[in-house]
Parts: C-alpha cells; structure tokens; sequence
C-alpha cells in the first residue's frame, strides 16, 4: 500500500468521500480548499483522508473513508500518521477531527490514536444537512470534535 498526494490529474474518489460524508456539496467545498491524500493498492484507491488548514496554528481533518473491504486493516491509522505528518510539515502545532455523535467506531479509533475530546458542535449536522442522518439507530445530531497535538509544544 501507498499514501500519496491525489494531484489534478487524479480522478476524485468522490464514491469513498461519500461514505465519510453524504452531502456531495460539503466535499467539493472542502476539496477545492483541502489537501487530499489517497490510500493505494495496486492502482485501486482504498482510502481517503482530506485536509483543511483552519488557522496559523492548526489543520483539521474533514473526510477519512476506507472501501470496506480494507477496513480492520489499519488504513485509517495509517491515513491519520499521515495527516500528522503533514501538520508538523506545515509547522502546525494540532490536528482536529470532528465526527457525529452517533459515530461510534470513529470516535473509539480517534481516541485509540490520540486524539482528545475537545468540544461538541450542538446541531451541526442538523444545520449544515438537508437530510437526517442515522448511524446504528442513533440520529447524528452534534459534530464531537477532537484534536491532538502535532508539535513539541505543551499539551492540551
């Protein structure tokens, strides 16, 4: 597996984004701000992590999606280092993540990765989504946000 850089030529694995995201207008918003670096196996893409620059100081993660056949493979750990690696490249000093309140798995890997619980969004996903969304019979309602530091400097 390689972690690369998806460039201009690259054709945008929109169909993986919209597993991490529903709304195809909120993705191409973040892309054309975004940094998107892909999971590769072969010539097949089998992960995506998008990254946005928020401020001098921090990046945060907007979409991190693995093909199901590949999840429980360690690829979003793997995307997540990466995602590091470019915040301490760009001399950030933390990385957020956010993700709904009923999204479980995520935040259990998140907080397996080091990420912190640091704020909740009240009624993001209810103000920023035409539809509703349900997640293992839980409304995603909230946006959790967690954040991690990338740099030497004093932790949270």
């Amino acid at each position: 597996m390689v972690i690369r850089r998806l460039t201009d030529q690259d054709p945008v694995p929109e169909k993986l984004l919209l597993e991490a995201d529903p709304s195809s207008e909120q993705i191409k918003k973040y892309l054309k701000e975004g940094i998107c670096f892909v999971a590769k196996e072969r010539s097949n893409i089998i992960g995506v992590i998008v990254i946005i620059e928020t401020s001098d100081s921090e990046v945060e993660i907007v979409n991190l999606a693995v093909t199901a056949a590949h999840r429980g493979k360690k690829i979003a750990k793997k995307l997540l280092t990466r995602a590091e690696e470019y915040a301490r490249n760009m001399n950030k000093e933390c990385i957020s993540i956010g993700t709904g309140n009923s999204s479980l798995n995520q935040l259990a890997l998140y907080q397996k990765s080091g990420f912190r619980l640091d704020s909740i969004r009240k009624n993001y996903f209810r103000e920023n989504y035409s539809i509703p969304i349900f997640e293992d019979g839980i409304q995603c309602v909230d946006m959790i946000v967690l954040k991690k530091k990338v740099s030497k400097c004093e932790t949270f």
